[in-house]
């Protein structure tokens, strides 16, 4: 019998966008507790392009990339009573080991998806589960965000930024981004109090009392975070497993500090589903690509200058020679 076969996109060796290629690879099959996704989009997000040059938290090997993934249900493994053939998901499988979304087709256990939200095309379903469970597990989760807490976010147009912004009025607090001048209506927009041009002013200087930051960018922002905050506040960062280094500098000053990993999240995703419903979050996207240009989406975002999330469709493709 013929193996079955899927285009993907796959890299034979650790670099820039360049190595990123689109070939011919086996179509995977659903086991036990698993379904097998055919899918229509596939967002992109920094951990996408640190995997392709460093190998991220692999090893140092070349994985398929890809985790943020919204499509259709097309097979169920054994024991499956969660999701039927035909049914729309989204989700973001397996991290931090590979899921490869970047493909027609993937497989996920049934725990790391939920039904996509109704009323968003699978574009923007896709454009999803990194982000806002990264910033759904950061504010909720690890930090329990209250009404009326003062909330600062960095980089809060961007990807995991205006999702974050959004998610922390939905639970009642004032919300605080720093953003380029020209993107300070476009994060107005999402629901921020305030809006910081870091480019001009010390943030640090300009917002005091604060109970939870995220950090999305990591290095020097980490420590002059800690100077915004009030007795027992947080900062919590998603930007490289380096700012974990800021957890015993934050404890001598007497607040806290913490490096968070987003995981697979049924509930989580759940709750994501449910606020876009409500039209309490809307995802913002910067650029659409089709999955043979998948070098390219790594040029744009690691440019650094997206305004929302870089989404792969996946249609009918064809694997270069």
């Amino acid at each position: 019998m013929k193996t079955q076969t899927m285009n993907a996109i796959r890299q034979e060796t650790l670099g820039g966008p360049e190595v990123l290629r689109l070939v011919e690879v086996e179509r995977p099959a659903p086991g036990p507790s698993e379904v097998l996704v055919r899918v229509h989009a596939a967002g992109v997000n920094p951990t996408d392009w640190w995997h392709r040059a460093t190998g991220g938290l692999t090893g140092g090997a070349p994985v398929p990339l890809g985790w943020d993934v919204s499509g259709t249900v097309e097979e169920v493994g054994l024991g499956v009573t969660k999701f039927q053939v035909g049914d729309e998901v989204y989700g973001m499988p397996l991290l931090p080991q590979a899921a490869g979304t970047y493909a027609e087709f993937i497989v996920s256990p049934t725990r790391h998806l939920a039904r996509k939200p109704a009323g968003i095309s699978h574009v923007e379903a896709a454009a999803l589960p990194v982000a806002a469970l990264t910033a759904w597990q950061t504010l909720v989760d690890a930090a329990g965000v209250q009404p009326g807490q003062r909330v600062l976010i960095h980089a809060a147009a961007g990807g995991v930024g205006h999702l974050a912004v959004q998610i922390a009025k939905a639970r009642g607090a004032y919300v605080i981004g720093t953003a380029r001048a020209a993107k300070h209506d476009f994060v107005r927009g999402l629901g921020a109090d305030e809006v910081v041009d870091y480019t001009q002013t010390a943030f640090e200087t300009a917002v005091s009392d604060i109970d939870i930051v995220l950090d999305a960018i990591g290095g020097e922002y980490g420590p002059r975070s800690l100077k915004t905050l009030r007795p027992g506040g947080i900062v919590l960062s998603i930007a490289s497993p380096a700012e974990a280094e800021l957890t015993p500098v934050a404890a001598e000053l007497g607040l806290r500090a913490a490096f968070t990993i987003v995981e697979p999240d049924h509930a989580g995703l759940t709750e994501i589903a449910a606020l876009v419903e409500s039209g309490k979050l809307r995802v913002v996207i910067d650029t659409v690509l089709p999955l043979a240009e998948a070098a390219k989406a790594h040029e744009i975002g690691e440019s650094g200058r997206t305004t929302g999330k870089i989404v792969l469709t996946v249609d009918a493709v064809q694997p270069t020679a």
